[in-house]
C-alpha cells in the first residue's frame, strides 16, 4: 500500500486560514503544490479502487476531480479568498447524481453523495419514483450498514414543512416526499483523513451509499 503524509495538507490548511492572503499564498506556493499534490495522490489511489465497482470513474484523472481552493467571492464577497479544504467530486455537469464527494477540511470535512440542487423536473421524477415504490428507498436507508455509516437520509434544508404539489398530505410516504434534496453524509475527522486506512472506509461507505444512487439512477432513466 502506498503511503501518503496527509498531515502536511492539514499543517498546510492550517496555515492557510491564519493567513489567508493572495500575499501569504504566493510566498508558500510551494507549500500549496505540495499539498495539493499529496490529496491527487490520494484521490487517485481512491479513483482505482472506485473504477473496480463502477466503471464510471475510470473517465476521471485526479487532477480533474480536485475543486479549486480559491473561493467564488462574486456574490460572496464576505467568504476569505481561499476555502480551508480540499475537496473530490467526480461529476459531470450533465448527471445530476453525486456517485461521491469528499471534502477534506478544518470546518467542516464529510463523504456523502445523492441528489443535491436537482432541477424541478429531476425532482419531479424522483417523486415519481417514490411515489410508485417508496417501500424500496425505505429499505435501502434502513439497511443496518447504511444506518451504521450514514444514519439516515441527510437533513435537508430545503425540506418542504407541507406536501409536494400533487401529493396529498397524508400520502404513506409524504416524509420522503417532502424532500428537495436526497443525499446521504458522513463527516470525517481529520484522523480519519490522516490515517492509511482512508481508501478503506471510502470504499466501504461508497458500495453502502450505491444502493441509494442506482434508486435515482433508475427513477431519472424512467420515461
Amino acid at each position: 500500500m502506498i503511503m501518503i503524509d496527509k498531515k502536511y495538507i492539514f499543517d498546510f490548511l492550517r496555515d492557510l486560514k491564519n493567513n489567508n492572503s493572495k500575499e501569504w499564498m504566493d510566498a508558500h506556493k510551494d507549500r500549496y503544490l505540495n499539498a495539493k499534490d499529496r490529496w491527487m495522490e490520494e484521490v487517485a489511489l481512491i479513483l482505482e479502487r472506485l473504477t473496480k465497482h463502477n466503471p464510471f470513474f475510470a473517465q476521471f484523472e485526479a487532477k480533474h476531480t480536485v475543486m479549486r481552493i480559491n473561493n467564488n467571492r462574486m456574490f460572496h464577497p464576505d467568504k476569505p479568498i481561499y476555502k480551508d479544504h480540499f475537496a473530490f467530486s467526480p461529476s459531470l455537469k450533465t448527471h445530476p447524481i453525486a456517485h461521491i464527494h469528499i471534502t477534506a477540511g478544518l470546518s467542516w470535512s464529510f463523504l456523502g453523495g445523492g441528489l443535491w440542487a436537482p432541477e424541478k423536473s429531476v425532482l419531479k421524477q424522483v417523486r415519481e419514483a417514490i411515489d410508485y415504490d417508496g417501500e424500496a428507498l425505505l429499505k435501502i436507508i434502513g439497511q443496518k450498514e447504511f444506518q451504521k455509516i450514514f444514519g439516515g437520509i441527510a437533513e435537508d434544508p430545503k425540506r418542504l414543512k407541507s406536501a409536494p404539489k400533487g401529493y396529498s398530505r397524508d400520502h404513506r410516504h409524504i416524509d420522503l416526499l417532502r424532500y428537495n434534496n436526497l443525499t446521504a453524509q458522513v463527516p470525517l475527522t481529520e484522523e480519519m483523513v490522516i490515517s492509511d486506512h482512508f481508501v478503506d472506509f471510502v470504499e466501504e461507505a461508497y458500495l453502502v451509499l450505491q444502493p441509494l444512487n442506482d434508486y435515482l439512477e433508475k427513477a431519472l432513466s424512467v420515461a
